[in-house]
Order: structure tokens, then sequence, then C-alpha cells
């Protein structure tokens, strides 16, 4: 098979195993589902009284899951600074958050891997709930009527993030070659931002200065990757250590066969060559998924230029 032919197959896609763009939308559309469950068993429960089965919902649910406005109240729900971002109240608002997260994330991988993607949504989320919490508190429109400040909801803030680290990566990558040749992302991305910040700054001023920490952090993330600091490095690492531990045949199946039946050898115990061969090729591809082709060694760049040129 040819290597171009390859990469057609190890193109992310929605659906791929392992992949973290699939399983932040199947986190975001069954807690909605498990949600709006609830939320029924609420009316079915006041079925006479409809304002009742909702004020106690937002308090007995919502509430408890939401990032409230109020720090007293946030210290005792510290676990909001995450729920929120995988909290929707509306299916419209899961509709917008899945398909811009679709969208940005799609490319997002496509450029540094699949190992940014969840970090950068998660470490925007919780940027954007700081933000938010500062802006309540320190703005006087809304430091003295807290009780009335609508709490933070939704993963838009972490879609943010990921907006913005994407367009940062690559602002002039190209979607929908149909087009005129393509549109530039940073497009693209202009129309996010102006309708998120259409929608939220009408709502509470808050929710837009907590938008504007998810973007900073967006930013502050590439612009550390670039400098070969990988804030989320620490996320795959924990997972993988977990995923030892669950599994510990695959452990023992890592051990290095040089260590355990040449480590006596004086002399080396086979000499390097360059062979192209289909399974290193399907490695490099892997590892291309999952890190990004910037972080190829020169060696394996020449060995998959070298693969293509003899249509493997």
């Amino acid at each position: 098979m040819a290597v171009k032919h390859q990469n057609q197959k190890n193109n992310i896609l929605l659906g791929q195993n392992d992949n973290a763009l699939t399983w932040l939308i199947i986190v975001n559309i069954v807690a909605f589902v498990i949600i709006y469950f609830v939320k029924v068993l609420y009316n079915f429960s006041y079925q006479d009284d409809h304002v009742k089965a909702g004020l106690m919902f937002q308090q007995n649910v919502l509430g408890w899951l939401t990032l409230p406005a109020s720090f007293d109240k946030f210290i005792t729900r510290p676990w909001t600074i995450v729920t929120f971002m995988f909290t929707h109240d509306g299916i419209l608002q899961l509709i917008s958050t899945v398909l811009w997260l679709w969208g940005f994330g799609y490319i997002l991988q496509d450029l540094a891997g699949n190992s940014k993607l969840i970090p950068i949504y998660l470490y925007g989320g919780i940027a954007g709930g700081i933000f938010f919490l500062l802006a309540v508190h320190l703005l006087p429109a809304y430091s003295h009527q807290l009780q009335n400040v609508l709490p933070f909801i939704s993963g838009s803030a972490s879609v943010m993030a990921v907006a913005v680290a994407t367009t940062v990566l690559s602002p002039n990558y190209k979607i929908f070659p149909m087009i005129n040749g393509g549109i530039p992302l940073w497009i693209l991305t202009s129309i996010f931002v102006v309708v998120q910040f259409a929608s939220i700054a009408i709502a509470n001023g808050g929710f837009a200065i907590g938008h504007l920490g998810s973007a900073l952090l967006g930013f502050l993330f590439i612009y550390q990757l670039r400098r070969g600091r990988d804030w989320g490095a620490w996320m795959g690492s924990f997972v993988g250590w977990v995923d030892d531990l669950f599994n510990p045949e695959k452990k023992l199946s890592r051990e290095d066969a040089r260590q355990k039946l040449f480590y006596k050898a004086v002399k080396k115990p086979f000499v390097k060559k360059t062979v192209v061969t289909q399974q290193r090729v399907d490695d490099l591809l892997d590892k291309i998924n999952q890190k990004g082709y910037h972080l190829l060694t020169d060696e394996e760049k020449e060995f998959l230029k070298k693969a293509s040129e003899e249509d493997l």
C-alpha cells in the first residue's frame, strides 16, 4: 500500500479508537442525556406546577454542576470548575458546543496530534471559570448582587480555547477547499468568536470575560508548545501509567529485548540499517496521529520520504 493511501486510512475521524475528540463529544452528549432525564423526572414529580419543577431542578441538580458566581458557594462545590464545561441546559446549547468542538478539534488533531485536544479543552474551561469568578467579584456591577448572577455553564469556554489554539497553530489552514481554493481558518474562528460573544455578553459580562480567559489559555498553550514545553504531557503520562496499571501484560511486553538478551555483549548485537517496512510506516503514522508531524526526528521524516518514493 502506498504511503499516501496509508495516510488516508489513518486520518483522525470521528469514531476512531482512542480518539480524544470522540471521547469529549461522547461525554458531553451522555452528560446532557442524564441531566435531561433527571429534568423530565422533576417535571413528572411536579406536573401540576412546572414553575416549581424548574426551580427545584435548578437548585438540586444544575446548582451542583454549574459554576456558581459566589466564591463562598464555590468553595463548597469545587468540582464545579470541571463539571460546568460538560453541563448543558438545552439542546441548542449542546449542539452548538458539539459542532464547534468537532470542527476545531478535528483540525487541531490533524495539526498537533491526538494528545493535545483534551488538555486544551480542560485547561481552557478551568481558565474560563477562574476569569469568570474574578470578573463577577471585581466588577461593581456584579459584586454587589452575586445572588442574581447566573452560574457559568456549557463547554463553550473550552471550545473557545480549542478554537484559538488551533488558529494560532495554523491561521492560514484552508477549509472548504472547493470554495475558491479554500477559506483560511482565521475567518471561521472570527465568525465563531463574534457569534459566541454576541450571545453571551447580553446575558452576563462575566461570561464574556470568562471566554477571554479561555482564549488566552489557548494562545499560551500553543506558545509554550512551540518552545518545547507541553503543558498536557503529564496527562498522557498519567493515562499511560493507569493503562499499564490495569494491563500488566502490556507493561511486560514493552521490556527491551536488547537489555534482556544482550546486556553482557561487548559488541552491538545488530547493525542499524534503513529498511522500509510496512510495520515501521504504520508506527510512524500512528506517532503523527498521536503527537503531530513536528515531533518526528529527521531520520523518521527521511524514512517516510523514502517509503513514499518506493510506493510501499
